[in-house]
């Protein structure tokens, strides 16, 4: 908790200006505020906050389509905020991938404890997404290696022990991944 940093997004300014303060309260930084959803997003964009909160029926950009397109190009999460729990609201939601819906005559109560799950929540989703990036690429460098294996034991009537052991030394010689080397090794070959 604390120090992170809020985005508020609501067309309403003396709601915009009760939950700065409970956010302040609780050590979080609302470093701007918007009035509508394409300003938000404009917002959310230059200021990279930590947190996002955003009414649900703005006029223009409505909440919805602000947290799916925040949510699409992983800016930060989203809390959206409305005066009613209408079935079709929460749908809206659960497809914009907000992550918490809280009702304004409550949000007092449930504000801190959503921003917190929010959080947590988020840095677990990135650093989920990140180790499957990295074994995506381990599992992706892995099959270059074998198809450059495979050239080396076929032009050169070598072992597959002996072919790795080739393409291990390149890398450290040539201090490059040995990724780099099998793509060398590939593209030679393909020419």
């Amino acid at each position: 908790m604390g120090e992170q940093r809020v985005v508020l997004i609501d067309s309403d300014a003396a709601w915009r200006k009760n939950v700065k303060a409970i956010l302040s309260k609780m050590g979080y930084w609302v470093i701007g505020e918007a009035e509508d959803g394409l300003t938000g997003l404009k917002l959310v964009r230059a200021r990279e906050p930590d947190l996002v909160i955003v009414e649900a029926f703005l006029a223009g950009m409505d909440g919805f389509e602000l947290a799916r397109i925040i949510y699409e190009d992983k800016l930060a999460p989203v809390i959206l905020i409305g005066a009613s729990t209408q079935q079709n609201a929460i749908e809206k939601a659960k497809k914009a991938k907000v992550f918490a819906f809280l009702v304004k005559p409550e949000l007092e109560y449930n504000l801190i404890p959503a921003v917190e799950l929010a959080l947590t929540n988020y840095q677990e989703r990135v650093k989920l997404e990140g180790q499957v990036q990295e074994l995506q690429n381990t599992l992706e460098t892995r099959k270059v290696v074998e198809r450059a294996k495979g050239i080396l034991m076929k032009t050169m009537a070598i072992s597959e022990n002996e072919a790795f052991k080739r393409i291990q030394k390149q890398s450290m010689n040539k201090r490059i991944s040995m990724r780099a080397v099998a793509e060398a090794i590939i593209l030679a070959h393909n020419v």
